[in-house]
């Protein structure tokens, strides 16, 4: 990756949010990453060209590899997750096929959470499956259920730090430590915590991906997805993964993990991920993302002190059945959230209401401040009646194993006064 030092000493996540990544621009000396609108680069000459195109230079090419801005945006993220580097695509559905990507091949399978996203529930049943791979769905509280779902063909473990959309927070420690005992790595959707949250390489997870829709950018401008390596697994261990660790043929027999080591997996992601997938994230939109990341801690701890607020309020209101937040005392999970997210469990969860389907949707209609839209994570509050939207693809099995039975309503918590998201939500309940 581009060099882009930084002081000696660690930088404290306040700092690296505005800092990491980036430095003055040197042809201008502007202070805000430029966005670099531009498809090609100039080589210097014909021996540069070369060496870039062999991967014995790094450098910038062509935007659907590389892109200044778009680089700035990747090391920033690294930093914020401990990880050794980043690649940046075009959604967070991009990420997750290019997170399996290096790692899959026809008759692979993936182990992977049964609380998940819809849509990705969808891409895991359906989509992979036009590829050759496959995805076996265990809980991921079950650690036996973890290592018995891992067979020869697995290629790695999957789940969400906090889960999408109920707020269930994964037990970290104990699924890298169940995928370890496999030999294979544990990628984690950090999409619904963001490195502010959670930063779940500390707790053994080997590759994490975001969709930079949400939090990271925060407000509901960019579509963009993020994959972070943490540089630690032993891709040449076994013979499982050997688009790591066997010869390249498209770079003359290249093999990744011996010539990049901790790096393999990112430059893999770019010379061949973005190279032959395409999932590439435009400049501008790297830009918005770079902007919102500068004020993620400030807004992730209105978020969560919003989120206490509100779910405290639901949970004491006789017209509601029951609030999934982590956040509350009263959650099973109130404790291992303290464990793997420290400063909060996020601000997103469901709310039963004790007059089913049809008071959920009496009660999306009627608020007001709370904008219906299938999104997360924006500085604006949100909700969704998941079942008939979001997660309206799956079976109703599915869907109460994900947290969204049909008496469900998702709610994303802004960072609005909660006097007046508690105001909207008292009205709405009325109704």
């Amino acid at each position: 990756m581009p060099d882009t030092a930084q002081p000696d000493a660690p930088l404290h996540f306040d700092t690296l949010q505005v800092h990491a990544g980036t430095a003055p621009d040197p042809a201008t000396g502007a202070r805000q990453v430029p966005i670099y609108q531009s498809t090609a680069f100039v080589f210097r000459d014909a021996e540069h060209a070369a060496r870039l195109f062999n991967l014995q230079e790094v450098g910038y090419i062509y935007s659907r590899l590389t892109n200044p801005t778009v680089m700035a945006l990747a090391n920033r993220v690294a930093a914020l997750e401990g990880g050794a580097g980043a690649v940046c695509c075009s959604s967070g559905h991009a990420a997750q096929i290019m997170a399996l990507f290096p790692l899959m091949q026809p008759g692979c399978n993936v182990v992977a959470s049964t609380r998940l996203y819809g849509g990705t529930v969808t891409q895991f049943t359906q989509t992979i499956r036009r590829f050759g791979w496959s995805a076996k769905f265990v809980d991921i509280d079950d650690e036996e259920a973890i290592r018995g779902a891992i067979d020869e063909n697995t290629r790695a473990v999957f789940c969400e730090s906090i889960s999408n959309p109920g707020g269930h927070v994964t037990d970290l420690p104990m699924v890298a430590r169940a995928a370890q005992a496999g030999g294979v790595p544990l990628i984690v959707d950090n999409t619904s915590a963001s490195p502010y949250l959670c930063r779940p390489i500390e707790h053994g997870a080997t590759i994490v991906v975001h969709s930079a829709t949400k939090y990271l950018t925060g407000n509901g401008t960019v579509t963009g997805g993020v994959i972070v390596d943490s540089g630690t697994f032993d891709w040449s261990a076994s013979d499982r993964f050997p688009s790591l660790s066997e010869p390249e043929p498209a770079y003359h027999g290249l093999k990744f993990h011996e010539t990049f080591g901790p790096m393999a997996f990112t430059f893999h992601g770019i010379a061949v991920g973005l190279r032959d997938l395409g999932m590439t994230m435009n400049p501008q939109g790297a830009h918005y993302t770079l902007l919102g990341i500068e004020t993620l801690s400030l807004r992730m701890e209105r978020h969560v002190r919003n989120a206490v607020a509100v779910a405290r309020w639901l949970e004491a209101d006789e017209r509601v059945a029951e609030v999934t937040y982590a956040g509350l005392e009263s959650s099973p999970y109130y404790a291992r959230a303290a464990r793997i997210c420290p400063r909060g469990a996020g601000a997103l969860f469901t709310v039963r209401l004790k007059g089913g389907y049809e008071a959920c949707v009496r009660f999306v209609n009627a608020l007001r401040l709370f904008s219906h839209v299938a999104n997360l994570g924006d500085t604006r509050s949100l909700v969704i009646h998941s079942a008939s939207t979001t997660h309206r693809q799956l079976s109703e099995e599915q869907q109460r194993a994900a947290g969204v039975a049909p008496d469900v309503v998702r709610l994303s918590i802004g960072i609005e006064d909660s006097r007046d998201l508690i105001a909207d939500l008292d009205r709405a309940l009325s109704a």
